[in-house]
């Protein structure tokens, strides 16, 4: 199986986590959704976002939502934030669109999570490859980002 910097983080800390490959193509959460037969509320998908004066953080929310970008700025404690461009994810992170992992990142950011991953047994993410997932337990997940856990969703 391949290795990614964030399965390696997962078992030096010594977390379970499932692997599921598949044929990606499209790079989205509903493709991935599809493919793995997952619903895709328990699907997150990693975002990055910069706030205007603390930086990049990355936002993790299910794949059936979409982020309140004030409502990460608030908890990331700024007046406003916004997404990087596409472009720039792969120099900021190391990551692809369709594979930013939480975890492995060319630097450590402050990871925000969507208070419904604990409400899961497990929660799928991306292992920092397009067309492989892990699934583990928001927990874990949580403890290995040191993750900050809001409502980062946007309200319909």
């Amino acid at each position: 199986m391949k290795r990614t910097r964030a399965i390696d983080i997962l078992e030096t800390q010594k977390i379970s986590y499932e692997l599921r490959e598949f044929a990606a193509s499209e790079f989205t959460v509903e493709e991935t959704a599809a493919a793995l037969n997952l619903p895709l509320n328990v699907l997150f998908k990693t975002l990055v976002a910069q706030g205007e004066r603390n930086g990049l953080v990355m936002a993790l929310i299910p794949g059936d939502q979409q982020l309140s970008l004030s409502k990460l700025a608030k908890v990331m404690r700024d007046k406003r934030c916004e997404m990087i461009d596409v472009e720039d994810l792969f120099r900021v992170t190391g990551y692809l669109k369709g594979g930013c992992s939480p975890l492995g990142a060319r630097k450590a950011f402050p990871v925000y999570m969507h208070q419904s991953a604990l409400t899961y047994p497990r929660i799928s993410v991306s292992t920092g490859l397009r067309g492989l997932q892990m699934l583990l337990s928001p927990h874990d997940l949580q403890r290995a980002t040191r993750a900050t856990v809001s409502d980062l969703i946007l309200d319909l």
